[in-house]
């Protein structure tokens, strides 16, 4: 894997000069960087058309869609009601693919893969856990010999969705967290070493010896992290991977504007840490210098995105949207409008 695939911050497919004029640019969330980055190559060897994204936090792309310094915002968090009131037009969310957020670790000489549950990834966030050999580790990993190496938290410095959905678990999982700390996409911290997007966090893990960080599974497989199960609401032991990141999704009232969290599923085989990624736009494209020629090419991105860009999904590490939340989002692609014109 090449050095600019994992690390790069910014994905820019060159384009003709026909197709100029309908060029797209997008900014915000990591954690679907590299489905992304797929995804755009083959729609531009495709369609002819441009796509620009930005992988800044998913804070940082919300904050641009609101100012509507681009064409769409990815963020794996939805936006709040408060959030969405502060954009001068309506926005519309669609989910683009579900993926896991694992406790990714550097433990010299352990090579058995570390169970954990939820009050223990608290209690380690939140600076209660210190050491590797803590009697709460160990009692979840009985015959796993463990080393009394200082535990180093790693986690996010910029805004973040996948700050957002660990975040969202810890709170369902320890009244502490959720107290002390809670869910958003920027925290006040107890504990830990910050560092800049998914591959920042990976990049501490990796070259830290005694450390522990969150990221998107992808990240810790194309950094090649050791990654824990973690224990779902049923009280079994789940390794991320599609099928179990997917389930997340069954039982799960979707709402009519798609806007849910995934975290701590009832589902028994389910991974417990999963999320939607969302890709957020304007219901009506009329505006500043757009045409409608841009709003027709960003309703037809979005279309193949949640449709035939689906089979990009799973060799990346994240599971398709089921059909009936595919459906869902295409129904509301379909309400978009151009000053007031279904396109």
């Amino acid at each position: 894997m090449k050095k600019s695939f994992l690390l790069g911050l910014a994905l820019v497919s060159t384009v003709s000069t026909a197709a100029a004029q309908t060029s797209l640019t997008g900014a915000g969330a990591s954690f679907p960087y590299p489905l992304y980055s797929k995804m755009f190559a083959e729609y531009k060897n495709a369609q002819g058309v441009s796509v620009n994204y930005q992988s800044v936090g998913s804070g940082a792309g919300q904050k641009q869609i609101t100012e509507r310094t681009v064409d769409f915002a990815g963020s794996d968090n939805p936006m709040s009601d408060d959030a969405m009131k502060a954009a001068p037009a309506k926005l519309l969310h669609v989910p683009t693919a579900i993926g896991a957020v694992v406790p990714a670790y550097n433990l010299p000489g352990v090579t058995a893969a570390l169970k954990f549950d939820g009050a223990t990834l608290a209690n380690i966030y939140l600076g209660k856990i210190k050491t590797w050999n803590d009697a709460a580790i160990a009692k979840l990993n009985p015959g796993v010999t463990i080393p009394p190496l200082p535990i180093t938290v790693a986690r996010r410095s910029d805004g973040s969705g996948t700050t957002y959905v660990f975040s969202d678990y810890l709170s369902k999982v320890s009244s502490e967290w959720k107290t002390k700390v809670g869910v958003g996409n920027s925290l006040s911290w107890p504990v830990g070493t910050g560092a800049k997007g998914n591959d920042g966090v990976a990049g501490v893990v990796k070259s830290t010896p005694g450390a522990i960080g969150y990221v998107e599974l992808v990240y810790a497989k194309q950094n090649k992290l050791t990654f824990g199960s973690v224990k779902n609401r049923a009280g079994k032991f789940v390794v991320a991977d599609n099928g179990p990141a997917a389930l997340a999704a069954n039982g799960v009232v979707i709402p009519a504007d798609t806007r849910v969290s995934l975290t701590n599923s009832a589902n028994a085989d389910a991974y417990p840490i999963a999320s939607f990624t969302y890709v957020i736009f304007y219901q009506d494209q009329k505006y500043g210098t757009r045409t409608e020629a841009q709003a027709e090419a960003l309703q037809k991105l979005l279309t193949w995105m949640v449709t035939s860009g689906q089979q990009y999904n799973e060799p990346l590490d994240y599971a398709k949207l089921p059909s009936a939340v595919a459906n869902k989002a295409k129904s509301i692609i379909n309400t978009m409008t151009y000053g007031g014109k279904k396109l």
